[in-house]
Parts: structure tokens; C-alpha cells; sequence
């Protein structure tokens, strides 16, 4: 009866499987065959003949290697400028004490309920004022007011054995470099959730680089693609789902290389020391 159970929890989970799994695999597949062959009944599934075509149709409506480097860029700063301020502030908010701490706390949680499109105007007003409009940092920094990931660093910090930073005190070390040396080498599952939450939700990022980028070579990749959608009528599937699958390939890398540290570090806010 127990090999029957799991037999059937494997069939599911197979199941659970192969139906996340196929969207990527056709998007893969169809940016190598023609529109006609993605449009037939039944679509073609298998891999066609006319990925160079396609990539060249693709690279002469945008000017992809300038898109996929803004992006990149933007991502990384953005990612590596979060992950110290983000883990700076929820190891505050987790191991000190001082005055005003739960409210500072509590308005980090009430920012969270804010829609971010009501964010835009004064943003972008603040942008022109400071004059950083069309650039990378007009897009980079304003996105480092972010709420979850300061939560996310806190629930993780509030785990962490206070008794370790107490004997790095006492041996000597001083506030930042008992946080470098000390906090940040034993929370690397939290660091590399925060990598993958900070590194997707920027390189998907669309509405606000649409609005404060205005130069064609500083758009990034999720503008370039809106730029390809053209007449309605009258697509190319076959180059969107190219560029599609160019688009997402670094967010498939960036998840296989530090799904472990995604797991343990989603879980780690959930357990108490």
C-alpha cells in the first residue's frame, strides 16, 4: 500500500512537472521554427530549421546586445546594492535596540500595502528635480526602497544566535566588522534568496523603466520586447518567443545556481532560534 501511495505521488508530481516545465520548452522550440509552423494545428513541438532567421530578424528590430547589457547591468547594481542595504537593515531592526524600532518597523510593513503604480509620478517628479531622468540609476535607485526584502533579512536575522555577535564583541571586533566578517558569511541562504527576489523582480521590470527611460539605446530588454509585439495583426511569433527565451535564460541560471540557498533561505524566516 505504500509503494502504491508514492507510486501515485510520483505520477502526480511528474504530472506537476511536465505541465510547468512545457511552456518553457515550447517557448525554446518555437524561437527555431516559422510563424506559420507555431500558428498550424496542431503548433510544430519539435526543433525547426530557422533559429539563425529568426535571430536575425530579431537583432535588426532592436538593438538586443545594448538592451541585454542595460538590463544586466542594472540587475547586478541593483542586486549587489540591495543585498548590503537590505541585510544592514534587518540585521538593525533584528539585534539592536533603540527607540522607535517596532514603529519604524511597522512603517516598513505598512509601505508594503502601497500599489507602486501611485509611486510613479512622484518618482518620476523627483527624478527630473535631481536631473538623473534616462538613466541607469534613475531606475536602479529608487527600486531600493524595497519593504519585502528589508522583511525578508529581518525574519532571517532574528534566527541568528546572538550569542555569536556577543563573543565578537567581546574578542574585539567592531559593529562592521563583526557584521562583514561575522553576520553575513553565516546567512548565505537568506543572501542568495534575496539574490534571486532582487535579481528577477529587476531584470522583469517594466513599467517604471518605460516611463523614466527615454532613449532607445537605454531601453532594456522587457521594453525591447514590448517593442516587438508591432501591428497586432500581423506578428512574428516565432522572433517574440526568441527573444523571449534570451530574456529568460538568466533568470533560469541565476535560480539553477542558488535554488538551494532560495529554499533554506525562504524557510530560515519561518523557524525560531
Amino acid at each position: 500500500m505504500k509503494r502504491f501511495n508514492k507510486a501515485i505521488v510520483y505520477v502526480i508530481l511528474g504530472v506537476a512537472a511536465f505541465l510547468s516545465l512545457f511552456p518553457f520548452y515550447f517557448m525554446f522550440v518555437s524561437g527555431t521554427n516559422t510563424n506559420n509552423q507555431i500558428l498550424s494545428v496542431p503548433p510544430k513541438f519539435t526543433i525547426g530549421t530557422e533559429l539563425i532567421k529568426n535571430f536575425e530578424i530579431l537583432i535588426g528590430k532592436v538593438d538586443l546586445m545594448s538592451a541585454t547589457w542595460n538590463t544586466l547591468f542594472i540587475s547586478t547594481v541593483y542586486t549587489i546594492l540591495a543585498l548590503l542595504l537590505f541585510s544592514a537593515a534587518g540585521y538593525a531592526l533584528a539585534k539592536f535596540q533603540f527607540k522607535g524600532k517596532g514603529l519604524i518597523f511597522g512603517c516598513v510593513m505598512g509601505s508594503m500595502m502601497i500599489p507602486s503604480l501611485v509611486m510613479y509620478v512622484p518618482l518620476f517628479e523627483m527624478m527630473i528635480d535631481i536631473n538623473m531622468t534616462d538613466s541607469a540609476w534613475a531606475v536602479i535607485l529608487p527600486m531600493l526602497a524595497n519593504a519585502f526584502g528589508i522583511f525578508l533579512m529581518r525574519q532571517n536575522m532574528m534566527n541568528f544566535p546572538t550569542a555569536l555577535l556577543e563573543a565578537g564583541r567581546i574578542d574585539g571586533l567592531g559593529e562592521f566588522s563583526l557584521f562583514f566578517r561575522v553576520v553575513l558569511p553565516n546567512i548565505k541562504p537568506a543572501l542568495g534568496a534575496l539574490v534571486i527576489y532582487m535579481f528577477t523582480s529587476m531584470w522583469n521590470n517594466f513599467m517604471w523603466p518605460l516611463i523614466i527611460l527615454g532613449s532607445e539605446e537605454k531601453y532594456t530588454l522587457p521594453i525591447a520586447l514590448a517593442v516587438l509585439d508591432g501591428n497586432p495583426t500581423n506578428k512574428n511569433y516565432a522572433v517574440i518567443l526568441l527573444a523571449t527565451a534570451i530574456a529568460t535564460l538568466p533568470i533560469l541560471i541565476i535560480f539553477l545556481v542558488f535554488q538551494k540557498q532560495f529554499v533554506a533561505g525562504v524557510m530560515g524566516g519561518a523557524v525560531k532560534e
